[in-house]
């Protein structure tokens, strides 16, 4: 909104302003609204998942608040990044209610509602972008039919939410790893001249999510929820289909899809084909190397991080080579 009023020549200090601005907002919020959040009773199954019992959980709805509001004051403003913001909440707000709830939603009921909200999205980007999908490590580009290409990228969102969602399970790892492959979306955009409209929006989602992580990095005082991990998963899908390349979402977002998409294909292949696959191997994988290879939460989240900034890195350079 402030970006329609402010002169051209200042548009750069409203930039930084919008960027401090968000991370202050997030860090005061968290600080101030936390202890209304509801308490985390403990994961059964996951390792070291009592360790988090009593916690507050679904902070995601404050930075994800905080970035819609900054969005909305700060960056550019577009009907398509205003139909965005309100996927976003929407997709923060049935996570919080999960978080909230004293019955855990169903995995069925959480995965409808990510569908309509991934369907919500496709249709939105193909409305304003059209359907030309770019595979920009060979500098290819074609035209799909809308209806594919809506298909297309509903399997992508619905994935990316997911796992995400399923890759929060230590102190800072999801947030740390979303961000890194947000920030590589960032880097993307800008070498392929595309989202200059909504880049900004990257920067800004990213300075919430460390201002959470003021409080999430080991040992945690508070965790994000569905409210957080959903609402991040879906906004990651979103910079990947407005790279006008979204298949670069497997590499960029690699270690995510790796670490919860995993588990998700076993429990579909045994409960849908009686397949049973990765028999010796926990999953999500950040359980098993801290269960299996003793590794602590900070060397899971370092080199998890580690792994995803080397093939971001290995995927920009190959972008530049083209």
């Amino acid at each position: 909104m402030l970006h329609f009023i402010v002169p051209g020549e200042l548009q750069g200090v409203l930039a930084f302003a919008g960027i401090m601005a968000a991370f202050a907002a997030t860090i005061l919020a968290t600080a101030r609204f936390s202890v209304y959040l509801p308490k985390d009773g403990g994961r059964e199954f996951a390792h070291d998942g009592k360790l988090s019992a009593g916690k507050p959980r679904g902070a995601g709805i404050i930075f994800v608040i905080c970035f819609a509001a900054a969005g909305f004051l700060f960056s550019p403003m577009s009907a398509e990044n205003n139909i965005y913001f309100l996927l976003l909440l929407i997709a923060m707000m049935t996570g919080f209610m999960d978080d909230a709830s004293k019955n855990p939603w169903g995995e069925y009921k959480k995965g409808f509602l990510d569908l309509l909200v991934a369907i919500m999205v496709a249709v939105t980007y193909v409305y304003y972008n059209g359907s030309t999908l770019q595979l920009a490590l060979m500098g290819v580009s074609f035209e799909l039919p809308p209806v594919v290409y809506i298909v297309l990228a509903v399997i992508l969102i619905w994935g990316s939410v997911n796992v995400t969602n399923c890759s929060d399970g230590v102190d800072g790892l999801s947030g740390t790893v979303s961000m890194i492959s947000m920030m590589t979306f960032y880097v993307i955009f800008n070498m392929l001249q595309v989202g200059e409209e909504f880049k900004y929006l990257i920067l800004l989602f990213c300075v919430c999510i460390l201002g959470y992580l003021w409080y999430n990095a080991t040992p945690s005082r508070l965790l994000m929820g569905d409210a957080g991990s959903r609402a991040m998963g879906l906004f990651i899908a979103i910079c990947a289909l407005k790279s006008s390349a979204p298949i670069l979402f497997v590499p960029v977002a690699l270690v995510l899809i790796l670490d919860g998409g995993l588990g998700l294909l076993k429990v579909f292949l045994l409960r849908f084909l009686k397949i049973h696959i990765l028999k010796n191997v926990r999953t999500p994988l950040h359980d098993h190397v801290r269960k299996v290879w003793q590794w602590s939460n900070t060397q899971t989240v370092f080199r998890f991080a580690i792994i995803q900034i080397v093939l971001s890195v290995a995927v920009v350079y190959a972008i530049s080579m083209r």
